[in-house]
């Protein structure tokens, strides 16, 4: 049974950061207004340049600098988290093949303690998996009290694939939408605080990145000849993320649109918005047991 008065503490959504310059610029890059509509909308990712700096404080090596901090502060920050444990967080990355999961993950997070902190990455579904419904495997896998996740993929895969590739109907699509918002809603009211970015890159940037893998004998074992084949349904993959940002960017978990092209901005964009999101939180250790106040450790 959970804890009136720890409920009663938590922010309803924590997303509503104090600094306002910060916030409407986090806005600019968000897939409009927050919605649990569950239908796909009509949102045009080309309006979102993929190359775009919008939170660039300097030149590369200014940024390198600012995230380097903002991943130690994170570090910090996730000291107090794993103590306060009111609070789980759930960070999603979602993206097109090099988009820069693996890097975010660790560039941003790659410094924080490994107390309670855990990197999920989502492959195609197994036997057993398949024979439950298709969240039941995201659910095992959410953070637990103080506990910190990153999602390498997501829940989003099931309504990506399967609409690229025709294996659902237009139906089931939106029923998938207001499932996962649904689903989402339930971990926010009892204390997950869900981050989902995605990294948007321009198809020359992937090609770019592909074709280094290639070149350096050192990142061959990163390439796979599936993800020419994904490559070649990339108009595809923009209409399904275009349907479904909007469709499941919701008050309780919204989406964030991060231009990918550079590596080093979308590091700084990610630690900027989540640093300021568990700030947001109001941190604190627990009291401490009146008892030791005085006590000696012989």
């Amino acid at each position: 049974m959970s804890d009136k008065n720890e409920t009663a503490q938590r922010p309803a959504f924590p997303f509503s950061i104090d600094d306002p310059q910060l916030a409407a610029l986090w806005q600019q890059w968000q897939p409009g207004t927050p919605s649990p509509g569950g239908k796909p909308g009509d949102l045009e990712l080309q309006d979102f340049d993929p190359s775009s700096k919008p939170f660039s404080q300097g030149d590369k090596s200014d940024n390198k600098q600012i995230v380097m901090r903002l991943a130690d502060e994170l570090d910090q920050l996730q000291q107090v988290f794993y103590a306060d444990r009111r609070y789980k967080l759930l960070v999603v990355l979602q993206g097109m093949d090099t988009a820069g999961k693996d890097g975010t993950a660790r560039g941003v997070f790659g410094e924080m303690s490994p107390l309670g902190v855990r990197t999920v990455s989502w492959k195609a579904p197994t036997d057993l998996e398949k024979s439950h419904d298709y969240l039941w495997r995201i659910h095992q896998q959410m953070p637990g009290a103080g506990e910190i996740v990153i999602f390498n993929r997501s829940q989003y895969e099931d309504v990506l694939v399967p609409v690229v590739n025709q294996w659902i109907t237009p139906e089931q699509q939106r029923q998938r939408y207001a499932q996962i918002n649904d689903f989402e809603r339930m971990l926010a009211e009892n204390g997950t605080v869900i981050l989902k970015f995605m990294l948007h890159i321009s198809k020359e940037e992937q090609r770019q990145r592909l074709q280094e893998r290639l070149d350096d004998p050192a990142k061959h074992w990163k390439f796979d000849m599936g993800d020419i084949e994904v490559r070649k349904q990339w108009a595809a993959y923009q209409h399904a993320y275009a349907q479904l940002l909007p469709a499941t960017h919701t008050p309780w978990a919204p989406w964030t649109i991060v231009p990918a092209d550079s590596k080093t901005h979308r590091n700084l964009m990610i630690a900027t918005i989540t640093t300021a999101v568990v700030q947001n939180l109001k941190l604190q250790y627990p009291e401490g047991d009146p008892a030791l106040t005085n006590f000696k450790v012989e």
